[in-house]
């Protein structure tokens, strides 16, 4: 059967469609796309006016292609090809431009446009590139610990899921490393098979010294993106760097300068190494040998023969040697005599507080509590002698290094006793005094001699410094004898004294009989006018005489006021003694 024209059409396609296959790519266009982000292909070719279809297709490594989008010029349909790896991916628009969702590694490829009429075929290329940004790199697997001057791994550097490969660099102190100086790095490679995605390991050995402590240690990756070459650098890393003690030194605790007896000494040795000896080699003063112990060596309750010098060393290394000399302070105080002593009043006592200590040491008297100017001496023994005496004595630069001793002086006497007399201004009353001394404190009494009669109102004094008084106000009318008695566990003393009766009193006395002799001559006086009139009165029957006439009449009224009161004074004084004479004496 001969074919029909549609066919001719379908058949000339075909053979256009392959020959175009066969032909060399007209030029490369790239897309650049992240990892998992849609690829967008545009078909960069003009649509012809007499186009019939658009298809899609990429080539495989041999250069066979694989058909993946139709569309339809005259249709507007869209038809994919059953390929598994971009099923439910890809979309193709109007224009022709393809789209595969969720990019993946295995999406670089190159990709090509056809633009079908019935006689040609057009073609552009488009290469795809994926990218995918590693994460953070991170050091991982850390060494515990460097040790200067050997070669040791100090960790891994590790970038996780990156696409193309990456670079990792490390840094000391923010400066790249420098494969010259005691540095290894190995790099290793790790895809993925499902996600095609690298994982890149870098190891770095290193031949740390003394200056790498507290120093930081980084890694950064250095990755291609759509957007040109980027860096992502890791965490800072520090490590502890080992290094042989190179000096060792001694301490005492406590402080040299505050040592004293009785006290207990810790010896510690220290080595400048990291770590650090735990084990030191300790020499006493005089012992040759040296007392294997940790890093600390104590000595108790330590005498003033410790004072020397103590060393330390390492084990394995005796020359690396320390040393220290060390003082133990001491202090001694003799106070002779000392206690409770008793002497007598007038005695000499010598008293002497020895001094023996590791440095100059002051010293304080103290009497009661008070500081004294000096240092006590007793020639001749008083009573304010007597008291709480205190040597006391330290060494300012040692806490807590000071001595006393206590001295408790009695001074001890017979009662002596002294009596005065005193009279008082108005001579009516003598004041006697009875002046006491002795210890311990004699008790007084008072008599009179002769009656025997006891004094008990008497008024004393405070006992000071081994004296008081007693004494009593006494006003006698006759010459007395005091006796002032004082007694302690001792002895008893008496002293008496003589009083005379107050000579003033009698002068009282004479004073007073003189002024009722006068007091009675005046009355007696009185009393014989008082008579005479009281008689004369009797005998001329008395009655008052009546003013005269002519006194009245004759003369002013001033003149004769004066007269009758004249009259009338005369008149009350004879009136008076007349009274007095009626009332007191009988008249016959």
């Amino acid at each position: 059967m001969a074919p029909t024209a549609a066919h001719s059409c379908r058949l000339v396609v075909s053979l256009l469609i392959s020959a175009a296959v066969l032909r060399p790519g007209l030029g490369l266009y790239t897309v650049n796309s992240v990892y998992g982000d849609t690829i967008v292909m545009p078909c960069r070719l003009e649509v012809p006016q007499t186009l019939m279809f658009g298809k899609w297709k990429y080539e495989k490594p041999d250069g066979s292609p694989v058909f993946i989008a139709f569309r339809s010029s005259t249709r507007k349909n869209v038809q994919y090809d059953e390929v598994p790896e971009y099923k439910n991916r890809l979309s193709l628009s109007e224009n022709y431009t393809l789209s595969i969702s969720h990019a993946r590694i295995s999406d670089e490829k190159r990709f090509v446009c056809m633009l079908v009429t019935e006689d040609n075929v057009f073609e552009a290329p488009t290469v795809v590139k994926v990218f995918k940004q590693p994460s953070k790199p991170e050091i991982v697997n850390k060494a515990q610990f460097l040790e200067t001057e050997q070669l040791k791994k100090l960790g891994d550097c590790v970038s996780k899921d990156s696409y193309p490969d990456v670079n990792i660099t490390w840094y000391r102190n923010g400066k790249t490393l420098d494969t010259s100086e005691g540095v290894v790095t190995t790099l290793q490679r790790q895809v993925d098979p499902a996600t095609q995605l690298s994982t890149v390991t870098s190891s770095l050995v290193y031949k740390t010294t003394k200056n790498d402590i507290k120093i930081p240690f980084t890694c950064s990756v250095t990755y291609y993106g759509p957007s040109g070459q980027k860096t992502i650098h890791s965490d800072q890393a520090f490590f502890d760097i080992y290094y042989p003690t190179e000096k060792v030194t001694i301490q005492v605790l406590p402080p040299k300068n505050a040592i004293k007896e009785g006290d207990n000494i810790t010896l510690k040795c220290l080595g400048n190494g990291n770590p650090p000896p735990e084990e030191f080699l300790f020499y006493l003063p005089g012992q040759p040998e040296g007392i294997r112990s940790s890093n600390t060596y104590v000595l108790t309750d330590v005498r003033r023969n410790a004072s020397g010098d103590y060393k330390c060393s390492l084990t394995d290394e005796k020359s690396m040697i320390a040393s220290t000399s060390i003082t133990v302070h001491y202090l001694d105080l003799s106070l002779n005599p000392s206690g409770e002593v008793t002497k007598q009043i007038g005695d000499a006592l010598p008293v002497t507080c020895t001094i023996s200590s590791s440095r100059n040491a002051t010293v304080v008297w103290l009497k009661d509590n008070t500081k004294l100017r000096s240092r006590p001496s007793f020639s001749s023994l008083q009573y304010q002698d007597a008291g709480n005496y205190v040597c006391e004595t330290n060494l300012q630069e040692v806490e807590g290094l000071k001595k006393r001793e206590s001295l408790t002086l009695i001074v001890e006497g017979k009662p002596q006793i002294k009596m005065t007399k005193k009279t008082d201004p108005n001579g009516l009353s003598k004041t006697i005094t009875c002046h006491v001394e002795g210890f311990p404190k004699p008790a007084v009494q008072w008599t009179i001699t002769g009656s025997g009669s006891v004094i008990n109102q008497t008024e004393e004094s405070p006992y000071i410094n081994g004296r008081y008084y007693s004494k009593i106000i006494i006003s006698p009318e006759e010459n007395v004898t005091l006796t002032c008695t004082a007694e302690n566990q001792l002895e008893r003393t008496v002293n008496s004294l003589n009083v005379s009766a107050n000579e003033n009193k009698e002068k009282v006395n004479d004073q007073a009989k003189l002024i009722v002799g006068i007091v009675v001559g005046l009355l007696l006086a009185a009393l014989v006018a008082g008579v005479v009139y009281w008689l004369y009165m009797k005998k001329s029957n008395y009655s008052p005489k009546p003013c005269p006439q002519s006194d009245i009449n004759g003369k002013s009224e001033k003149a004769a006021v004066q007269k009758f009161q004249t009259h009338l004074r005369q008149e009350n004084v004879f009136f008076f003694l007349y009274v007095v004479l009626d009332r007191h004496f009988v008249i016959p």
